[in-house]
């Protein structure tokens, strides 16, 4: 593999679960941005939320994407479900490789969440109602975003063959 994948979507698309396999497939690394931006920080996401906000967070995961995407080596990344609708984050992945929608159902999504709310501190404390709504609402704010990528994949179960077909038509 000689390119730069990035897999995006919303909160429980599959992009970090799809990507572990689609770069176990490919031979290459895995980067969890949300995971990166942990480990440089030293604290959860949650955390730098808390003390300085959302901003100060979309600015340092810009910058790691943006490091990221001007790299020498070829990777497969799960991006945040908000990275590709702040800066020019979208233009600065189409341009540095190829971009992957994983476009999931918000009835699915909402389903996924609702069995994992420990692990998704943006949904927790919701019902199963409030995670629809709100997942619908992040979808009608961040399509237009999501829209630019190279590559769409619709479905309820995306596998990872359904990238791999997309990726070979590159």
């Amino acid at each position: 593999m000689q390119t730069k994948i990035y897999l995006i979507g919303l909160p429980g698309s599959g992009k970090t679960t799809l990507g572990k396999q689609v770069a176990m497939k490919l031979q290459a690394d895995f980067i969890d941005l949300d995971s990166a931006i942990e480990q440089n920080e030293g604290k959860s996401i949650a955390a730098i939320f808390k003390e300085r906000g959302e901003e100060a967070f979309r600015q340092q995961e810009s910058d790691l994407l943006h490091r990221y995407a001007t790299s020498a080596s070829p990777f497969v990344m799960a991006t945040g479900g908000g990275a590709p609708c702040f800066f020019s984050n979208m233009d600065v992945m189409n341009a540095s490789g190829v971009t992957v929608f994983l476009n999931v159902p918000a009835t699915e999504i909402a389903r996924r969440l609702a069995t994992a709310l420990h692990t998704r501190p943006l949904f927790s404390g919701m019902d199963s109602y409030s995670i629809k709504d709100h997942v619908e609402f992040l979808r009608s704010q961040r399509l237009p975003f999501y829209k630019k990528a190279k590559y769409h994949i619709k479905g309820k179960a995306i596998t990872l063959e359904d990238i791999l077909t997309v990726l070979r038509a590159t």
